[in-house]
């Protein structure tokens, strides 16, 4: 039970600070969210639509557009013809979002590759596999 209530522990930290990150940028956490799934998408080479981004967030049509508006006026997305089907509308972030991601969660994200250094290729198999498992679990 200590490493599941470190993974709880872990989880409020980081949603803590991805709150501070909102508000510091006149945002709703759900912006970030939609930024982390925008990003990982592309990371992925998907491209996303609004009903893939509504869907991965538990949002409604409704409140996905609402969304993508307020990140589209902020600047942090950009509404874009589909590379593979110029017929879909698809969302991407912005450089400049994405500066500011890395400008507040970098340092963050230093440390955590600096950690991970530390371990060898079997203990980073077990984490792996063990977060894997959790997102798996947390659905």
């Amino acid at each position: 039970m200590e490493i599941v209530h470190l993974l709880r522990a872990v989880a409020v930290d980081l949603g803590r600070l991805s709150t501070r990150f909102a508000q510091r940028n006149g945002m709703h956490p759900t912006d970030v969210r939609a930024l982390i799934a925008l990003m990982d998408a592309a990371r992925a080479d998907e491209e996303t639509t609004a009903g893939h981004l509504g869907t991965a967030l538990g949002l409604n049509s409704a409140g996905t557009t609402a969304l993508v508006d307020r990140l589209e006026r902020a600047g942090h997305v950009r509404r874009v013809r589909g590379a593979r089907d110029r017929r879909k509308v698809t969302i991407e972030v912005d450089e400049r979002a994405v500066a500011l991601g890395c400008s507040y969660f970098g340092p963050l994200i230093d440390r955590a590759v600096d950690l991970l250094r530390g371990y060898d290729e079997r203990e980073l198999a077990a984490v792996r596999g063990f977060l894997t498992g959790m997102r798996k679990a947390a659905v």
